[in-house]
């Protein structure tokens, strides 16, 4: 059996919440059938000081990791920026935006 930690939507409509889970890979994202409630991440910004907020149990995603449970792209995203994993890379766009800057820099 494969395990994925990926998100799983919650929420009404234009009001997205997630909650980070691991689950079996060959069921869909919001199937229920759940392993384990890893965290929670809202996409949408808090309205006071404009901050997306994500908790996650880290040792329990390092247990998953460790155990060869593979991320989704954006719990990918998500880890790097938790210092968890490596930075996912960047896609083209920010690519090319990224060697414009460096290249600004260097002139």
């Amino acid at each position: 059996m494969g395990v994925r930690i990926r998100l799983m939507r919650l929420g009404e409509r234009h009001m997205p919440f997630y909650r980070i889970v691991a689950t079996d890979s060959r069921k869909s994202r919001n199937s229920g059938s759940i392993i384990e409630v890893l965290g929670t991440y809202d996409p949408l910004p808090d309205q006071a000081n404009r901050c997306k907020y994500v908790s996650m149990k880290y040792d329990r995603v390092k247990h998953w990791l460790a155990q060869g449970a593979q991320p989704s792209e954006p719990m990918q995203k998500l880890l790097g920026l938790a210092n968890i994993l490596p930075p996912a890379p960047l896609n083209g766009r920010m690519e090319l935006r990224h060697e414009r800057i460096q290249a600004k820099k260097n002139n």
